[in-house]
């Protein structure tokens, strides 16, 4: 870190649509020695659409409240962090009083279990979820990695939680490509970043390093061996199976033996414009049966229905927020929200956990 003025303790978030390779990049970022990036929880935004039933958080009983839901939940996979229960309670009530310091302090403990100061969150469905995170993270930078759709809808098949087909496959997708490209246009420079998944694993220093310099942090070898800090990840997900070996590129392109003639014909046909866009070539397929296009509009049209209906609830709930949404755990947010600097504090002592 030699010559650098400040480094930076802005949290990141790796989304994307779901198989794009991002448990592969929570990894590379976990292996870096200041940052960590614990396995997918469904915390962040399940506590963020609570917000209304635990109430304004300046009140240390509902910080109490929220925080045993986080712990005690038997969705938000809180014990995969192995973060000690009750001190984390005991320091969320402590804490500062607002919802995103309740929600992001668990990820602090979670670095701090491994000794490093910075840290971060992967959940490929946050895509959905951007607004909410910068409400709650206003100095969040976010990854979304790319990898070719049919790809992902191949991949995404052959998964035991999905169960859904290959037309919601497509459309997952897409509406990730869609929500991207609003984020681009929407967010700040150093707030959003792409990536693709094939030059991430063809070249995984200079991609690794281009991504380091968007998040401020030195470029470290060690990230090219996402392998050796997988045990993160808990075991009963079979799936992440590929990122317990070395970086490969096996993987690209496999779309063509994985998906059915008349599948990839689909896919290109629903995604083409997408693909090209974002720099893959299509296979020529011939165009799909009408029954097939029409049963893809279909699903696209009732998710449309659902984001405009989501839209209009979360900017009815935004004009009655209960209390305070930043985070104010660092003194950027602190900075952010237009608060004082604290005190310095002695720091706490914290035992690596590799």
């Amino acid at each position: 870190m030699k010559g650098r003025r400040f480094l930076s303790d802005r949290p990141i978030f790796v989304v994307g649509c779901p198989r794009s390779g991002t448990t592969l990049l929570q990894l590379m970022l976990h292996a870096h020695p200041r940052l960590a990036v614990p396995p997918e929880t469904r915390i962040v935004v399940h506590a963020y659409n609570r917000r209304h039933k635990y109430g304004d958080m300046r009140q240390a009983a509902n910080r109490r409240k929220l925080a045993e839901w986080i712990a005690d939940g038997n969705r938000t996979q809180f014990e995969d962090l192995d973060v000690d229960r009750d001190a984390y309670v005991t320091r969320a009530v402590e804490g500062p009083g607002s919802l995103g310091s309740v929600v992001g302090l668990v990820y602090q403990m979670f670095a701090e279990r491994f000794g490093k100061p910075r840290w971060g969150d992967k959940r490929p469905p946050y895509i959905r979820h951007l607004d909410e995170i910068l409400a709650m993270f206003p100095d969040a930078q976010i990854i979304h990695l790319i990898r070719d759709g049919r790809d992902c809808v191949a991949s995404l098949k052959e998964m035991p939680w999905f169960g859904e087909d290959v037309y919601h496959a497509a459309h997952r997708w897409a509406e990730a490509i869609d929500l991207g490209r609003r984020a681009a246009r929407k967010f700040a420079p150093d707030s959003y970043y792409e990536l693709r998944y094939e030059e991430l694993t063809a070249d995984p220093e200079h991609a690794l390093s281009r991504l380091c310099a968007f998040i401020g942090e030195e470029y470290h070898p060690a990230m090219r061996e996402p392998y050796r800090v997988a045990d993160v990840v808990p075991e009963r997900k079979t799936w992440h199976v590929n990122t317990r070996s070395e970086v490969t590129t096996d993987r690209s392109g496999t779309w063509a033996e994985r998906l059915e003639p008349w599948e990839i014909g689909l896919v290109e046909a629903v995604l083409g414009e997408r693909l090209l866009d974002q720099g893959y070539t299509l296979s020529g397929a011939p165009q799909p049966a009408r029954e097939h296009l029409a049963a893809y509009r279909k699903v696209e049209a009732r998710f449309r229905r659902r984001r405009w209906r989501k839209g209009i609830t979360e900017r009815i709930d935004r004009f009655r927020e209960p209390g305070p949404v930043a985070a104010l755990l660092t003194e950027g947010q602190r900075g952010l929200a237009g608060l004082p600097a604290r005190p310095a504090r002695r720091p706490e002592h914290h035992v690596a956990a590799r």
